[in-house]
């Protein structure tokens, strides 16, 4: 059984909230990946099948070491007929969207063993593309118009129109990107971004697919979500839109993916599609002194749009700060 009297007493409310969605805003040094992995541990102490239970983050080294905690947290988890553990899944986005694509991307028109094409085979297929349209005055650097079609395909529905201003622009995106995919389809291969996109047509497309891993994962966590682009939250949303067992871990006080495609009103307006939304704030930071932490809530309060919070320390009120 999980110890949960290490944990603080907001930190134990954020544990013991299985059921429902949830809202954690976990500030800077306030033990957010203990909190969760404590949360996860707490679930399959209340019954809750491993093999139900899964955790997104964004990075590899981010979800080994959330795995690496879950399985110190649960010595002897229940077990198949055959013996061997039962595990949750705990993975990236992207980890996540290859394993479903494996077993489902043929409904798209793809072989399941597709390849996932490196940035240097992705900046190739650009050139291709730009040279193919070069009689139609098109002038632009390959890099930089890879980086576009990066964003596009991140902006969810109506991508272009939401990276682009002019009808014009946007229509010559949407040109070059259908050039590029199918360039990247004939060769059964996809990008990095393809793998959300991709599931995500195929969640909207067929159904049954997005209910097998509805009925896998019953229990969706989502870390670092102010990081979150529109297509990431509506894969999110469609996993969790019926069961509705839904924790998010972020701070919008954080947010600083803007520039990549990242939607900070993601973690600001979620009671929009989950009005029933409990949020709980973890504000107690192990990390700095009080003089650290009152300068930081003394900027960002002056920003008009974000999660009210306010983050404390116990550690004593330390140095000044100097400012050169």
């Amino acid at each position: 059984m999980a110890e949960l009297n290490s944990l603080n007493s907001e930190q134990r409310k954020a544990v013991h909230r299985i059921d429902g969605p949830v809202l954690i805003l976990a500030g800077a040094g306030t033990g957010k990946t203990n909190t969760i992995t404590h949360r996860v541990a707490h679930m399959v102490d209340q019954g809750i099948s491993p093999e139900n239970i899964l955790a997104v983050t964004f990075t590899n080294k981010a979800a080994r070491e959330m795995q690496k905690r879950v399985t110190k947290l649960i010595p002897n988890p229940p077990k198949r007929e055959d013996g061997k553990p039962l595990k949750s899944t705990v993975c990236t986005f992207h980890s996540l969207c290859v394993r479903i694509l494996r077993r489902h991307i043929d409904k798209l028109g793809y072989k399941r063993n597709f390849v996932i094409y490196s940035e240097s085979e992705q900046l190739g297929v650009v050139k291709k593309v730009l040279s193919a349209i070069a009689g139609k005055n098109v002038k632009a650097d390959p890099r930089e118009l890879h980086g576009i079609l990066s964003r596009v395909k991140n902006a969810g529905s109506g991508g272009a129109g939401k990276v682009f201003g002019s009808e014009e622009a946007v229509a010559m995106a949407d040109h070059i990107r259908g050039r590029y995919d199918t360039a990247l389809k004939a060769a059964n291969a996809v990008d990095f971004d393809d793998l959300l996109v991709l599931t995500l047509k195929l969640f909207k497309d067929y159904p049954e697919a997005l209910e097998e891993c509805r009925v896998r994962y019953q229990y969706v966590t989502v870390d670092e979500y102010q990081d979150t682009n529109a297509t990431q939250y509506e894969l999110m949303y469609l996993l969790a839109k019926e069961h509705r067992n839904v924790c998010v871990v972020g701070d919008d006080d954080q947010s600083i993916y803007g520039w990549r495609g990242a939607e900070i009103s993601n973690i600001l307006d979620m009671e929009k599609d989950f009005p029933e939304l409990e949020v709980v704030r973890l504000e107690q930071n192990y990390r700095s002194t009080r003089v650290i932490l009152d300068a930081a809530n003394a900027v960002i309060k002056n920003n008009p749009r974000r999660r009210p919070k306010e983050l404390w320390s116990a550690k004593g009120q330390g140095g000044f700060i100097g400012v050169q």
